[in-house]
Protein backbone atom coordinates (compact mmCIF):
# COMPACT_ATOMS: atom_id res chain seq x y z
CA UNK A 1 0.00 0.00 0.00
CA UNK A 2 1.34 3.56 -0.76
CA UNK A 3 1.35 6.34 1.34
CA UNK A 4 -0.44 9.45 -0.07
CA UNK A 5 1.93 12.26 -0.85
CA UNK A 6 1.69 15.21 1.71
CA UNK A 7 1.51 18.49 0.60
CA UNK A 8 3.19 21.09 2.32
CA UNK A 9 -0.36 23.27 3.64
CA UNK A 10 -0.42 26.84 1.81
CA UNK A 11 -0.42 29.59 4.10
CA UNK A 12 -1.84 32.74 3.75
CA UNK A 13 -0.79 35.84 5.75
CA UNK A 14 -3.00 38.90 5.79
CA UNK A 15 -0.67 41.39 6.39
CA UNK A 16 -2.16 45.17 7.99
CA UNK A 17 -0.10 48.23 9.06
CA UNK A 18 -1.26 51.83 8.71
CA UNK A 19 2.07 53.16 8.85
CA UNK A 20 4.06 50.53 7.67
CA UNK A 21 6.68 53.16 7.30
CA UNK A 22 7.16 53.67 10.78
CA UNK A 23 7.25 49.88 11.66
CA UNK A 24 10.85 48.39 12.60
CA UNK A 25 9.35 45.07 14.20
CA UNK A 26 6.55 44.41 11.48
CA UNK A 27 7.95 45.31 8.58
CA UNK A 28 11.06 42.91 10.05
CA UNK A 29 8.26 39.77 10.12
CA UNK A 30 6.78 40.80 6.92
CA UNK A 31 10.25 40.94 5.30
CA UNK A 32 11.64 37.43 6.90
CA UNK A 33 8.04 35.88 5.46
CA UNK A 34 8.90 36.72 2.21
CA UNK A 35 12.23 36.08 2.17
CA UNK A 36 11.82 32.35 3.52
CA UNK A 37 8.88 31.45 0.68
CA UNK A 38 7.18 30.13 3.35
CA UNK A 39 3.81 31.68 2.98
CA UNK A 40 1.89 34.44 0.14
CA UNK A 41 1.54 37.73 1.40
CA UNK A 42 -1.44 40.16 0.82
CA UNK A 43 -0.24 43.76 2.21
CA UNK A 44 -3.56 44.93 2.64
CA UNK A 45 -2.88 48.78 3.09
CA UNK A 46 -0.57 48.42 0.15
CA UNK A 47 -4.06 45.86 -2.48
CA UNK A 48 -6.32 48.59 -1.47
CA UNK A 49 -4.85 52.30 -0.66
CA UNK A 50 -8.35 53.52 -1.46
CA UNK A 51 -10.10 50.96 0.73
CA UNK A 52 -11.88 49.25 -1.76
CA UNK A 53 -11.48 45.75 -1.10
CA UNK A 54 -11.63 43.13 -4.13
CA UNK A 55 -13.84 40.58 -2.29
CA UNK A 56 -13.67 37.85 -4.87
CA UNK A 57 -9.81 38.16 -5.13
CA UNK A 58 -9.63 37.90 -1.89
CA UNK A 59 -12.51 35.12 -1.51
CA UNK A 60 -10.25 33.37 -3.67
CA UNK A 61 -6.92 33.57 -1.80
CA UNK A 62 -8.50 32.07 1.17
CA UNK A 63 -9.79 29.46 -0.42
CA UNK A 64 -6.72 28.47 -1.26
CA UNK A 65 -4.93 28.76 1.80
CA UNK A 66 -5.21 25.83 4.50
CA UNK A 67 -3.61 28.15 7.35
CA UNK A 68 -4.58 31.90 7.42
CA UNK A 69 -2.52 34.61 9.76
CA UNK A 70 -3.60 37.83 10.35
CA UNK A 71 -0.15 39.56 11.27
CA UNK A 72 -0.41 43.38 12.63
CA UNK A 73 0.04 45.59 15.62
CA UNK A 74 -2.31 45.39 18.26
CA UNK A 75 -4.47 48.81 17.94
CA UNK A 76 -6.55 49.76 20.83
CA UNK A 77 -6.82 45.98 21.92
CA UNK A 78 -7.70 44.65 18.23
CA UNK A 79 -6.62 44.90 14.42
CA UNK A 80 -6.39 47.66 12.33
CA UNK A 81 -9.16 48.71 10.43
CA UNK A 82 -9.05 47.31 7.32
CA UNK A 83 -9.04 44.14 8.91
CA UNK A 84 -13.04 44.77 9.93
CA UNK A 85 -13.34 46.12 6.96
CA UNK A 86 -12.07 42.89 5.38
CA UNK A 87 -13.97 40.86 7.14
CA UNK A 88 -17.42 42.71 6.71
CA UNK A 89 -16.81 42.53 3.14
CA UNK A 90 -15.24 39.25 2.38
CA UNK A 91 -16.64 36.59 5.30
CA UNK A 92 -19.71 36.94 3.62
CA UNK A 93 -22.87 35.27 4.12
CA UNK A 94 -22.97 32.28 1.63
CA UNK A 95 -19.04 31.84 1.25
CA UNK A 96 -17.51 31.74 4.97
CA UNK A 97 -21.12 31.10 6.99
CA UNK A 98 -24.69 30.48 6.69
CA UNK A 99 -26.26 28.24 3.71
CA UNK A 100 -23.45 26.41 1.81
CA UNK A 101 -20.93 29.07 3.71
CA UNK A 102 -18.34 26.12 4.22
CA UNK A 103 -15.21 27.70 2.38
CA UNK A 104 -13.22 28.26 5.12
CA UNK A 105 -13.99 24.79 7.07
CA UNK A 106 -11.11 23.40 8.57
CA UNK A 107 -8.96 25.81 7.95
CA UNK A 108 -6.25 27.31 10.99
CA UNK A 109 -6.66 30.82 11.60
CA UNK A 110 -3.96 32.46 13.68
CA UNK A 111 -2.65 36.43 14.32
CA UNK A 112 0.65 37.96 14.51
CA UNK A 113 0.70 40.58 16.37
CA UNK A 114 3.31 42.94 18.48
CA UNK A 115 2.35 45.42 21.14
CA UNK A 116 3.91 48.27 22.47
CA UNK A 117 3.53 46.96 26.14
CA UNK A 118 5.11 44.53 27.75
CA UNK A 119 4.18 40.95 28.40
CA UNK A 120 2.43 41.48 31.89
CA UNK A 121 0.61 44.70 31.35
CA UNK A 122 -1.76 41.77 29.24
CA UNK A 123 -3.14 39.91 32.36
CA UNK A 124 -5.94 40.60 34.35
CA UNK A 125 -4.18 42.09 37.17
CA UNK A 126 -1.67 43.98 34.51
CA UNK A 127 -2.37 47.48 33.04
CA UNK A 128 -4.62 46.23 29.89
CA UNK A 129 -7.06 44.26 32.36
CA UNK A 130 -6.96 41.36 29.70
CA UNK A 131 -4.67 38.42 27.86
CA UNK A 132 -4.38 39.29 24.18
CA UNK A 133 -6.32 35.90 23.83
CA UNK A 134 -9.47 37.26 25.39
CA UNK A 135 -9.00 40.48 23.43
CA UNK A 136 -8.92 38.66 20.41
CA UNK A 137 -12.50 36.51 21.14
CA UNK A 138 -14.12 38.71 18.53
CA UNK A 139 -11.65 37.12 16.04
CA UNK A 140 -11.82 34.00 17.66
CA UNK A 141 -15.49 33.59 17.52
CA UNK A 142 -15.13 34.93 13.83
CA UNK A 143 -13.03 32.07 12.97
CA UNK A 144 -15.56 29.82 15.05
CA UNK A 145 -18.32 30.71 12.92
CA UNK A 146 -16.46 30.03 9.83
CA UNK A 147 -15.56 27.10 10.52
CA UNK A 148 -12.18 27.66 11.02
CA UNK A 149 -9.36 26.26 13.99
CA UNK A 150 -8.63 29.33 16.15
CA UNK A 151 -4.92 29.16 16.72
CA UNK A 152 -2.64 30.82 19.69
CA UNK A 153 -1.31 33.89 18.71
CA UNK A 154 2.31 34.85 17.64
CA UNK A 155 2.87 38.11 20.01
CA UNK A 156 5.96 39.99 20.17
CA UNK A 157 5.53 42.47 23.38
CA UNK A 158 7.67 45.74 23.52
CA UNK A 159 8.04 46.51 20.15
CA UNK A 160 8.89 49.87 21.35
CA UNK A 161 11.95 47.96 22.65
CA UNK A 162 14.39 47.66 19.17
CA UNK A 163 17.80 46.91 19.13
CA UNK A 164 18.94 44.33 16.43
CA UNK A 165 19.69 41.30 18.04
CA UNK A 166 15.91 41.82 19.31
CA UNK A 167 14.62 42.32 15.56
CA UNK A 168 16.98 39.28 14.45
CA UNK A 169 14.97 37.16 16.82
CA UNK A 170 11.66 38.19 16.26
CA UNK A 171 12.30 37.38 12.47
CA UNK A 172 13.78 33.88 13.67
CA UNK A 173 11.01 33.23 16.34
CA UNK A 174 7.99 34.10 13.70
CA UNK A 175 9.38 31.55 11.07
CA UNK A 176 9.47 28.81 13.70
CA UNK A 177 5.74 30.07 14.49
CA UNK A 178 4.99 29.34 10.69
CA UNK A 179 6.47 26.70 10.66
CA UNK A 180 4.99 25.19 13.74
CA UNK A 181 1.73 25.98 12.25
CA UNK A 182 2.55 23.65 9.25
CA UNK A 183 3.31 20.78 11.36
CA UNK A 184 0.44 21.06 13.22
CA UNK A 185 -1.63 21.47 10.21
CA UNK A 186 0.00 18.23 8.76
CA UNK A 187 -0.42 16.45 11.97
CA UNK A 188 -4.21 16.80 12.74
CA UNK A 189 -4.50 15.98 8.75
CA UNK A 190 -3.07 12.94 9.39
CA UNK A 191 -5.05 11.70 12.45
Amino acid sequence: MFEEEVKSPKVLILFGHPAYQKSRNQRAMKEAIVESGMARVRDLYSLYPDGLIDVEAEQRELVWADIIVLQHPFFWYSTPAIFKDYADLVLEYGFAYGENGNKLQRKFWAHAITTGGPEESYQPLGYNRFSIRQLLAPWEQTAHLCGCRFIDPFVHHGAHQVDTDRVRSLKQNYLKFVERLKEQFLTEKRT
